[in-house]
């Protein structure tokens, strides 16, 4: 593969205690570990040490929170549906970073109950429309009753998150996004 590995942040954004997110993003992470070419870097918002507000100067977790954004060429949001939506420190998150995001791809690894957190999605799809980014088609949406993650719209996911990222990782390169 040209250019090698294709980077791709894992961002889990719960923060809740007792939550499910770390679960989730570990299982998923295990799955897209079985695929090559893919350098994965889980990021746990409960781990980030994150400002809880926007400061006048960065932050070093911020700092190096950006750092890995912007290192990534792909992102998978693991996210919950929290009251319809996702959760706060997820798009305050998002919001630390801004250029960083900037013509890549983005995966939904969701999950809840019923409706698996694809109200959430919906919503993060549009935030991430306002970032310049591509998000992803097909999604994996986890209901929390199911017995287990195993989900047949991995690989289907993984597919769309490579061709994108290698896609605009090319692009990115001959021709400078310029927002």
């Amino acid at each position: 593969m040209d250019g090698g590995p294709l980077r791709v942040v894992v961002l889990i954004g719960s923060t809740r205690e007792g939550r499910a997110g770390a679960r989730v993003g570990r299982w998923f992470t295990a799955a897209a570990g079985r695929r090559t070419g893919l350098d994965l870097d889980p990021v746990d918002l409960a781990e980030a040490d994150l400002p809880a507000a926007y400061p006048a100067e960065p932050t070093p977790g911020l700092t190096r929170f950006r750092e890995r954004i912007g290192r990534a060429e792909a992102y998978v949001v693991v996210t919950p549906e929290y009251n319809r939506s996702f959760p706060g420190p997820l798009k305050q998150a998002i919001d630390f970073a801004y250029d960083e995001w900037h013509a890549k791809p983005v995966g939904f690894v969701s999950y809840g109950y019923r409706a698996g957190g694809r109200h959430a999605v919906a919503q993060l799809r549009d935030v991430f429309l306002e970032l310049h980014t591509v998000t992803m088609r097909d999604a994996v949406a986890l209901d929390l009753l199911a017995p287990s993650f195993d989900d047949e719209r991995v690989p289907a996911l993984l597919d769309e998150l490579t061709w994108w990222g290698l896609a605009l990782r090319d692009a990115r390169r001959t021709h400078p996004y310029c927002a």
